[in-house]
């Protein structure tokens, strides 16, 4: 089971999100944005961060630098439907950050949570 801080603006992709990892065992913090996600911080340690990168007030990218002067080894996980801006700014996408086009598929997101969870235990 997985701590998971999830910030994603579009409600119906943030429950579904939310409640599919839910199911999977996981315990889920959602928000609608960085800029609410961000007092939770402090309440951490979580085992991964997964932020829509394009967001009003914060985006994903700056929430997880953010959240990486907290929780340097932080995996995230990205999510987006603009694939042009994920690839602009989002640094190194090997190790600990991985990218989602949206549609976002379940098979996809548990995929991407266990390898960000192998990738934490490895380091």
């Amino acid at each position: 089971m997985a701590r998971i801080l999830l910030a994603e603006d579009d409600n119906s992709v943030r429950y579904f999100l939310a409640r599919s990892l839910e199911q999977a065992g996981h315990e889920v913090l959602a928000f609608a944005d960085g800029e609410d996600a961000l007092p939770t911080l402090s309440a951490g340690p979580f085992d991964i961060l997964i932020s829509d990168i394009v967001m009003p007030r914060l985006g994903g990218i700056e929430l997880a630098m953010k959240a990486k002067e907290v929780m340097p080894a932080l995996p995230v996980i990205y999510i987006t439907g603009f694939s042009a801006v994920a690839m602009e700014g989002a640094g190194d996408m090997t190790g600990t950050n991985q990218i989602l086009s949206k549609p976002v598929h379940l098979n996809s997101l548990v995929d991407a949570v266990d390898r960000a969870l192998q990738t934490k235990e490895a380091s």
